[in-house]
């Protein structure tokens, strides 16, 4: 069967579509065939070696894949039932889902949840889950859409798109920063009421300014989201999710002792289960059906490595669905 397989040896590091045999697939208590997988942020530095996301080699790349169950030796999956996979070190200490097929633990399976198909599963892929966990969290916080203006940050990429659908769809007012001007029509399409440059929020802000939003969605990190909290109305909450800017925070405690902010931190890799099922469920319930056709590119998993390429350059729109099977 055909994979995507990492390698390293003297210190060169290459990433090969390669023929493996299902013998060599990592011990687990579930085989999956693996239908479909997408090319997410982590992905692209795993495949491109440009972050230090494997640390064991060889490696399959992929840290979502949807397929049906091949073999299974867990009461809770039978034979040609249709799963789906995010998170749990899938992809970066355990092989993922770009390959034709994965052996995983049980206990990392979710049932394909009811009106969603696989390859819409991975449309929304971890990118979907994460989305719909910083909306949920926002929810926590009692941000509700009468509250006043959402802001998205890194909104062209998979979180970001998502989350303005979600949103909007959720009836929040969306503000989206985008650092490319180009797609200002594709987010407003996704339900942004406003599409604001990633340059007003990059510089060195002042640790409070003007209130402006009421809650954010923050996918970047840095000074972006330094700038975010210092314009977050009174009792408004953050969801971060992402570091793509930066892993530092340059701010200061003012935003949440003067004006009562929360900032909440949003993991979707060991995402407890029943919280797991609760955000497929809110997601396939919210999506907006065009979401599916607006958001997507579809790619084969021998043109992955061109394609993370492209995601890190900050040259994707949306999601990259990933065709894993040769059927």
């Amino acid at each position: 069967m055909q994979a995507l397989l990492i390698e390293q040896s003297d210190g060169a590091y290459q990433t090969v579509l390669s023929e493996i045999s299902p013998q060599q697939l990592p011990p687990g208590n579930v085989t999956v065939d693996v239908n479909w997988s997408s090319i997410n942020y982590k992905d692209a530095l795993a495949i491109t070696g440009k972050g230090k996301i494997i640390r064991q080699f060889p490696m399959v790349p992929g840290i979502d894949f949807a397929g049906r169950v091949h073999h299974s030796e867990d009461p809770r999956f039978h034979v040609g039932q249709q799963v789906l996979l995010t998170g749990f070190g899938v992809g970066e200490t355990h092989w993922g889902g770009l390959a034709e097929q994965a052996r995983v633990n049980g206990d990392w399976l979710v049932a394909l949840p009811e009106g969603l198909s696989e390859r819409q599963a991975m449309i929304l892929g971890t990118a979907g889950f994460t989305a719909m966990l910083c909306v949920m969290a926002l929810e926590d916080g009692g941000v509700t859409p009468d509250k006043g203006e959402i802001v998205v940050t890194g909104a062209s990429g998979g979180v970001g798109s998502t989350a303005v659908a979600l949103l909007s769809a959720l009836g929040y007012r969306v503000a989206a920063v985008s650092g490319r001007a180009g797609n200002a029509d594709y987010l407003r399409q996704l339900g942004a009421a406003q599409v604001l440059p990633r340059s007003e929020f990059t510089a060195e802000g002042r640790p409070l300014e003007k209130q402006r939003w009421a809650g954010a969605i923050d996918t970047v990190g840095g000074n972006v989201l330094a700038n975010v909290l210092a314009q977050v109305e009174y009792s408004g909450a953050v969801a971060a999710c992402g570091l793509a800017g930066g892993f530092t925070l340059p701010t200061s405690v003012m935003p949440f002792i003067l004006r009562n902010v929360r900032l909440q931190g949003v993991d979707s890799v060991q995402t407890p289960a029943a919280r797991r099922i609760e955000a497929w469920k809110r997601l396939v319930k919210t999506i907006p059906a065009s979401f599916y056709q607006q958001a997507t590119t579809e790619i084969s998993l021998s043109e992955a490595p061109e394609a993370a390429r492209r995601l890190l350059n900050n040259e994707v729109t949306g999601r990259t669905l990933v065709k894993v099977s040769q059927g």
